[in-house]
This record gives structure tokens, sequence and C-alpha cells, in this order.
């Protein structure tokens, strides 16, 4: 695969594997009855921990992007 066809793939991996890692753990206000600020929605996420998040989305996508692209150079 090639880097200009590789970049936007990774790319667009990282985003959707970003948005099904972003619920894993979260909890909200109301789900733990903490009270909330001011100004904060009840649903809000408590502890987010978007820096684990983010390292995990990187490593996930990184292992389906070298799936893809063993597929890719073995398929023909």
């Amino acid at each position: 695969m090639s880097l200009a066809f590789s970049i936007p793939v990774f790319y667009t991996i990282w985003w959707v594997v970003l948005f099904a890692v972003l619920p894993f753990g979260a909890h909200s206000y109301a789900e733990t009855g903490a009270e909330h600020p001011l100004g904060t929605d009840p649903g809000a996420p408590v502890l987010h921990h978007i820096g684990r998040k983010l390292l995990i989305t990187t490593a996930a996508s990184a292992v389906v992007f070298a799936a893809i692209d063993l597929f890719i150079i073995y398929e023909t």
C-alpha cells in the first residue's frame, strides 16, 4: 500500500476506533451519584481518562491497519 493511500486509511480507522473506545469506562455524575458542578451536564463523565483512550485507540488502529495492509499485500 502506498504512503499516499496509507495515511488517509489509518486516519479514518483511527477516528472510527476512537468513537468506539470513548464510552468504555465512562461513568456519569448521574450514575455515580456525585454532585455535578454548576453548568455541567449530569450525563458528562466524571473522569474521562482521555490520554489512556488515545493510546488504546492508536494501538488498536495500528492492529486493524496492519491486518488490512497484510490483506491487501497478500491478496494479489
